[in-house]
């Protein structure tokens, strides 16, 4: 089991950049495939990055492709989602998520994923 503390959230104008971090605990970090989604009001939750055991797989959904990175520090038990060029659309909280399986059908589902943080709240100002 993991457990996951996501930091880094903030109010900022559009066009800056915000990292956040994703903290988790235990031994078995790298054993974790890692996913951040974000929630924004009166929507569902939807996925936003992932990466993959080793760090060398990475994908993205369309919206934030070319704007966000994400990466992860096995050192650090810790993932990160780097975002520049925010805009107002990318308002929500944002929520890392831990995979434990080799494999997946669809990495974009939240059923994918067996462990939650509390989430970050990030507000783009236009």
């Amino acid at each position: 089991q993991v457990q996951l503390v996501e930091s880094g959230g903030g109010l900022v104008q559009a066009g800056g950049s915000l990292r956040l971090a994703c903290a988790a605990s235990g031994r078995t970090f790298s054993s974790y495939a890692m996913g951040w989604f974000r929630q924004a009001p009166g929507k569902e939750r939807e996925f936003v990055a992932r990466i993959s055991r080793s760090g060398g797989s990475t994908y993205y959904t369309d919206s934030v492709k070319g704007r966000f990175t994400i990466s992860r520090d096995d050192a650090k038990n810790t993932v990160y989602l780097q975002m520049n060029s925010l805009k107002p659309e990318d308002t929500a909280v944002y929520y890392c998520a831990a995979d434990p399986r080799n494999y997946y059908s669809d990495y974009r589902v939240i059923a994918q994923y067996d462990y939650w943080g509390q989430g970050t709240q990030v507000t783009v100002s236009s």
